[in-house]
C-alpha cells in the first residue's frame, strides 16, 4: 500500500512540474516579445497649438530630435530658435542666427543648425535611452512674424519613443 501512495505522489509532482515549466516558458516568451513593457503600447505624438502642425518627429538614443512641422499662420514667419526639454523652459535652445523663413503652408524639417543638433533635455541633461524608451516633453519654438516684426513663442508637446 505504501508503494502505491509514493507512486501517486510522484505522478502528482511530475504532472504539476510539467505544467509549471510550460507556464514559465510561455511567460518568458511573452516577456521577450515585450508584452509586459508598457511603452510597447504607447503611440508617439507631437502636438502643436493652432497655426502649426507636426507632420512627424523622431528621437534617437542620443537625444537628438528631428521634427517636421508645417506653419499655417496668417503671415510668413521666421523661426529664430527651437528647444526640446521635459519642463517647457527656454533653456538649451538651438538658435538660427539668420532664421528659417516660412511662407504660409510651408513645412520644414528641423534637427538643429549647422553646428548644433536639436537635443532633448530632462533634468538639465541630454535625454538618452535604449530603443523603446519614452520621452515626454515640450518643443519650444521662437519665431518672428515677418509682416509685423513681433516675436512669438509657442510650445508643443511631444511623446516620442526612441528609434
Amino acid at each position: 500500500m505504501m508503494g502505491k501512495r509514493a507512486q501517486s505522489a510522484m505522478e502528482y509532482l511530475i504532472t504539476y512540474g510539467w505544467a509549471i515549466l510550460i507556464i514559465a516558458i510561455a511567460l518568458g516568451v511573452l516577456f521577450e516579445l515585450g508584452l509586459f513593457n508598457p511603452s510597447s503600447f504607447v503611440s508617439t505624438s507631437c502636438i502643436f497649438p493652432a497655426d502649426f502642425s507636426c507632420i512627424y518627429s523622431t528621437l534617437t538614443g542620443s537625444g537628438t530630435l528631428t521634427i517636421n512641422m508645417e506653419q499655417s499662420t496668417s503671415s510668413p514667419i521666421n523661426i529664430t530658435a527651437v528647444g526640446c526639454n521635459s519642463n517647457a523652459s527656454l533653456t538649451h535652445m538651438v538658435s538660427f542666427p539668420s532664421g528659417i523663413p516660412l511662407q504660409i503652408g510651408d513645412n520644414v524639417t528641423i534637427s538643429g543648425n549647422s553646428t548644433e543638433a536639436l537635443q532633448c533635455y530632462t533634468n538639465n541633461t541630454v535625454f538618452t535611452g535604449k530603443p523603446g524608451a519614452l520621452f515626454h516633453g515640450y518643443v519650444i519654438i521662437n519665431y518672428t512674424d515677418i509682416q509685423t516684426g513681433f516675436p512669438h513663442t509657442i510650445s508643443g508637446t511631444v511623446l516620442e519613443k526612441i528609434t
